[in-house]
């Protein structure tokens, strides 16, 4: 071989072992430098990755009622790469343009996703199924199942709008929980979800089923509340027609079932609707924006009164409670042996405390009163002299035991520490004031949980809102046990106490409290918001009632708080007759028959007779008997028809009206009992041919006006129609 040769294969050989280095270096990268890298690359581009939604779980009242709950919903999407021609391109813009209404900018969006260069592109997401079936119906028509896709997902539901609002919460946009029960119980609530592998080819095209692998969604666990519907719904009404009627900055309250520490009903207004938290409600917050001019601080505004509405002040803050934190002073000291019923101080209308004149609200004075009227009158003075005896040790003990130095770890988010003095930080002044419930501030779910210490017979409970949780399939998981955080008073000075807070009712400042057959216990209560009113306003109130019930056997404890009424009424005006409402409401749901009195018994309403197909003598004789009245409609002799009804429920002395032929419902149109005295009512009530059932406190003075009626003024109904009307004592004291 020459020279020549032998140099060309020499070139050749080096060229070849060059290349072939080079190649065997390239594959060393690609398969082990790089290889898991683009193993997950591939596996990218040949396998489509389709996630399955779970369902959330569902909230149950206790009763079973479906407070919250999540149902299927599609996201609709597009393939821009399957839009090959223009006509289809603008037939989809324009089907998509009419059905979710777009403006010119959205429907100029959608046409530029529309030639995005991949196969996915969201158009809607979350979209209610007989909106999805409109637009598989139009995919069908114009054969763009190529073009057009749905995937199933899940949009969370309240069937019951706002109805506790402010317990529930409401979900995010990706289904988290964002406030309350949603948020506390994220993790319980999320279930976890599926996923549907798929093989692509070359081109990204779906292919055969063989190659497709699925794992299914796990749904999440569902809870059930302590809360009970109906007492929820009653508890919101009573404290909606405050809130609106008296422009106040918001209106709260709680209901537990005193002996096991459950919830049976949580609001704070202005709420929201669940499904649309978003939304402002609370007209007086609209009109005060919609007074602002510039654009930045209205929004600043709006965003801050929305936020508002999703707080729970029961739980999120704190407040001075007034003087409904007697009923904590006078346990203490009749536990301490420092005061006993027969313990009487006279009230001159203000007490000197070191340098400090401080008032009664009374100003005049209540005189010589004796444990029981001390509270009855709300007297601060007298309540001061029992702080003093106390003493800062025994006064912080019994503070500290009720639960007012720590939070209650209730099952919700937020939870607010309480603002107090500690033992060391009280002079003779701070124990004076604090002993009329000033000075320190405390959550309303601290201040209740305190009043059911006060009413079960000693001991301080956790309160909660869950009582259990349950699987897909309806297996408890986990349940709530009610749990005893410590005893704080004898049953002895439980007992003495809720006979003492009956009087309150019976025969002082809580007498808007009063149901008939159900001895309400109650304390009224009053706290000034230093610092808080504007220059040449006046000062600011927040009032309350707590409540317990039955008191001599108490099933419920309860507390209404209204914050910043536009009038100086306090809680017994204000509070008191929401919590009356609510118990009455309350006793029915939990089945507990009323106990009435001699003298409730002489005004207790009675089942009219059924006195249809009977001859009119008999039917006049039969309603005498029963001390009713009687006006005969027609010539006939026999009962064809009656108002009211047999076996409905009629006050004494009603009238029934007898129909004595065939005829046309004979009615009469609801007078507006507003502001009425009882007598009055009756008068009315009587004008109208109307039957007049008397609710709440009906002592019959100038003072006591109705509030409230079972049917709008206006309102057409038939003669003798029973009408309840609810009555009020309007001179309310801010004590």
């Amino acid at each position: 071989m020459n020279k020549k040769m032998l140099k060309r294969v020499l070139i050749l050989s080096i060229v070849l072992v060059f290349l072939f280095t080079t190649g065997a270096a390239r594959v060393f990268y690609l398969t082990l430098v790089r290889g898991e890298e683009l193993a997950l690359k591939a596996e990218s581009q040949q396998l489509k990755d389709t996630e399955i939604s779970a369902m959330r779980g569902t909230i149950y009242d206790s009763q079973g009622n479906v407070l919250a709950k999540s149902a299927t919903v599609w996201n609709i999407f597009i393939d821009p790469l399957e839009i090959d021609n223009e006509e289809d391109r603008q037939l989809i813009v324009d089907e998509f343009s009419k059905l979710f209404k777009y403006d010119d900018e959205e429907k100029a969006a959608l046409y530029e996703k529309t030639k995005a260069q991949n196969h996915y592109q969201i158009v809607e997401k979350k979209v209610e199924n007989n909106v999805k079936e409109k637009i598989s119906k139009f995919v069908s028509k114009h054969r763009l199942a190529d073009c057009v896709g749905s995937e199933q997902t899940t949009k969370r539901y309240y069937p019951y709008g706002s109805l506790a609002s402010s317990v529930l919460g409401f979900t995010g946009s990706d289904d988290q929980g964002l406030s309350g029960i949603e948020s506390y119980y994220d993790e319980e609530l999320t279930g976890t979800n599926g996923r549907i592998i798929t093989a692509k080819d070359a081109v990204s095209n779906k292919i055969a089923n063989d190659y497709e692998t699925s794992v299914e969604a796990t749904d999440g666990n569902s809870v059930v509340l302590t809360i009970n519907q109906t007492i929820q719904y009653y508890l919101e009404k009573g404290l909606n027609e405050t809130l609106n009627e008296y422009q106040a900055k918001g209106a709260y309250g709680i209901v537990m079932n005193c002996n096991t520490g459950a919830v049976l009903a949580m609001a704070s207004l202005p709420d929201f609707d669940c499904n649309n938290p978003y939304k402002l409600t609370y007209s007086k917050d609209k009109k005060a924006i919609k007074k602002l001019k510039d654009k930045d601080e209205k929004a600043v505004a709006e965003s801050a009164a929305v936020q508002r509405q999703w707080r729970n002040f029961t739980v999120s803050d704190t407040y001075v409670p007034g003087s409904v934190f007697k009923t904590f002073m006078a346990s203490a000291a009749l536990e301490e042996n420092i005061a006993n019923l027969d313990t009487s101080y006279t009230c001159t209308g203000s007490i000197q405390v070191d340098q400090y004149t401080m008032k009664c609200h009374y100003h005049p004075g209540h005189g010589t009163e004796n444990f029981t009227q001390g509270l009855e009158n709300s007297c601060n003075p007298f309540f001061i002299t029992i702080g003093q005896k106390l003493g800062v040790h025994n006064y912080f003990k019994y503070f500290d035991a009720f639960g007012f130095t720590q939070k209650t770890n209730i099952d919700l988010p937020g939870e607010a520490s309480p603002q107090y003095y500690k033992e060391n930080q009280y002079g003779i002044v701070e124990l004076s004031s604090a002993s009329f419930g000033q000075t320190n501030s405390l959550t309303p779910i601290q201040v209740c949980s305190g009043i059911c210490a006060i009413a079960n017979g000693g001991t301080l409970m956790k309160p909660y809102l869950v009582s259990s949780i349950v699987d897909t399939d309806g297996k408890t998981v986990k349940k709530t046990e009610p749990t005893a955080v410590r005893q704080v008073i004898s049953a002895e000075t439980s007992q003495t106490v809720r006979e003492m807070m009956r009087s309150v009712v019976d025969n002082g400042t809580g007498k808007n409290g009063y149901v008939a057959g159900y001895r309400v216990g109650g304390k009224t209560g009053t706290s000034t918001k230093l610092g808080e009113s504007a220059e040449g306003e006046g000062d600011k109130y927040i009032v309350s009632f707590a409540a317990i019930a039955p008191s001599d056997n108490p099933e419920i404890a309860m507390l209404i708080i209204v914050d910043e009424p536009n009038q100086d009424l306090g809680g017994g005006a204000l509070c008191a007759p929401i919590a009356a409402q609510v118990t009455e409401e309350a006793m029915s749901v939990l089945g507990i028959e009323p106990k009435y009195d001699e003298n409730e018994i002489k005004n207790i309403s009675k089942p009219t007779p059924n006195i249809i197909n009977s001859s009119i003598e008999d039917a006049q004789k039969i309603l005498k008997e029963n001390s009713l009245n009687y006006f005969v409609i027609g010539n006939g002799d026999t009962v064809v028809r009656q108002s009211p009804s047999g076996d409905s429920t009629v006050p004494k002395n009603a009238t029934v009206f007898i129909y004595a032929e065939e005829t046309e419902k004979q009615t009469t149109k609801v007078p507006d009992f507003t502001g009425l005295t009882v007598t009055e009512a009756k008068d009315l009530a009587n004008m109208n041919n109307l039957n007049l059932e008397i609710s709440g406190n009906n002592m019959n003075s100038g003072t006591v006006v109705a509030y409230r009626q079972s049917e709008e003024k206006g309102s057409k109904v038939e003669k003798g129609s029973v009408i309840t009307v609810s009555f009020k004592n309007t001179q309310s004291v801010l004590d």
